[in-house]
């Protein structure tokens, strides 16, 4: 029996002022804002490219009926970045898919061929992860819900994948990795992203 895949992604509401906020204190709020709606653009372009995959987006504080149009939307709930997560892995699961990757809309190299990979890791894996530059991970997955990955985490810091990785060994979860993105939080960050060229031409 084929395998039921499910991809999330984890949207921020596009709103001015509240979009890549450590971005804009260098940048101007216009101009993260602009580039917080590019990255969701090639978010959304990775997600066309699937193969026999389902995808859910999860947004911030509410639906948007003028993004995503294609795909069942949902709103996050949770106190934190780890209960908004698990909750929507627990939705997938219970919905019936056996295979979940989730991702974040602000990375500018993601393609739908790195998400495949992740969907691919969980053949022969309990989780997987892409790591992420910044000590964290920007892609996550499993085929069943493991809730220690979710449970008294330091999130965003450096040592979030470190502990993450730790805690699935010692509960004896098989973990696959894929290849480290980096995502866009600071102009130094943009500057050394291959997004750098659309910023000077379009927005510098």
């Amino acid at each position: 029996m084929p395998e039921k895949r499910l991809l999330i992604v984890f949207v921020k509401n596009a709103i001015l002022g509240t979009a890549k906020t450590r971005l804009a204190k260098t940048i101007g709020k216009e101009a993260a804002f602009d580039v917080y709606k590019h990255l969701m653009h090639i978010t959304e372009q990775a997600t066309l490219g699937l193969n026999n995959c389902d995808v859910h987006i999860f947004f911030s504080s509410e639906k948007d009926p003028t993004r995503w149009t294609n795909y069942e939307q949902f709103v996050q709930q949770g106190n934190d970045l780890g209960e908004r997560m698990s909750d929507a892995f627990r939705r997938g699961f219970e919905k019936g898919y056996t295979q979940i990757v989730g991702v974040g809309s602000d990375l500018p190299d993601l393609t739908s061929e790195i998400i495949e990979k992740g969907l691919d890791e969980l053949s022969s894996n309990d989780a997987v992860f892409g790591p992420a530059e910044d000590g964290g991970y920007y892609l996550i997955g499993m085929r069943s819900m493991i809730d220690c990955i979710f449970e008294d985490k330091p999130w965003s810091t450096e040592d979030l994948l470190t502990i993450t990785l730790e805690d699935l060994k010692q509960n004896g979860f098989s973990v696959g990795l894929i290849e480290p993105l980096n995502d866009v939080d600071t102009e130094e960050d943009l500057m050394n992203s291959s997004l750098k060229g659309w910023y000077i031409d379009n927005l510098a």
